[in-house]
């Protein structure tokens, strides 16, 4: 395989990219000046370097000296919530809505009705376990309003059985359509559904 050929194909496994678009990007860094493709290259690179993943909310995050995040080590937000949502784009559109004050737990994608996809799962009860030893009173299911996002749900309801007596579960409320992804959603949507949300 060429070079050509090489990055085209790496690059159509990005999200959202296909082959045609690939080959695109490909030729657009070959008529790009050599020093726009190095710095390009020097910063995927150092996304490893400064880049880390919270050990609590598994969210990524710049940070070369903090251990945590700013979300987990800010003392000022609620101990008593805890919102699930599938990616970090996820928990940035939360955010901006500007609603919402408790804790986040980043669940790394979402179960299909196939079979395919995966979940932190063992992460997020041991996560629920340790914070219902603090002030843990409710779970958010902030998923997308798709048929992954409902399997996911009930998955992790399924999950999150043994604590049901101790532990309210919520979902968000009317406001975001079917099918609707939560990393798209506006902020005025994102925040009546969360205003709106009902045990899930």
């Amino acid at each position: 395989m060429d070079r050509i050929d090489e990055l085209a194909h790496a690059l159509a496994r990005l999200p959202g990219i296909g082959p045609r678009q690939s080959k695109r990007f490909v030729f657009y860094l070959l008529s790009a000046p050599a020093t726009e493709r190095a710095k390009l290259a020097e910063l995927i690179t150092a996304l490893g370097k400064d880049v880390h993943q919270c050990p609590k909310c598994l969210r990524f995050f710049n940070g070369a000296s903090a251990n945590i995040c700013n979300y987990c080590s800010d003392t000022r937000r609620d101990d008593s919530l805890l919102m699930l949502v599938e990616k970090d784009q996820d928990l940035a559109a939360v955010e901006r809505a500007g609603t919402y004050r408790g804790r986040y737990f980043v669940l790394g994608g979402v179960l299909t009705l196939t079979g395919k996809g995966s979940i932190r799962g063992k992460e997020l009860v041991r996560t629920v376990e340790e914070r219902l030893k603090e002030s843990l009173k409710e779970v958010v299911l902030a998923l997308s309003a798709t048929s992954e996002g409902e399997h996911t749900a009930d998955h992790i309801r399924e999950l999150l059985m043994p604590y049901r007596d101790h532990l309210k579960i919520s979902a968000l409320g009317r406001g975001l359509a079917t099918g609707s992804e939560l990393e798209y959603s506006d902020a005025e949507t994102l925040r009546a559904a969360l205003i709106n949300r009902t045990e899930a």
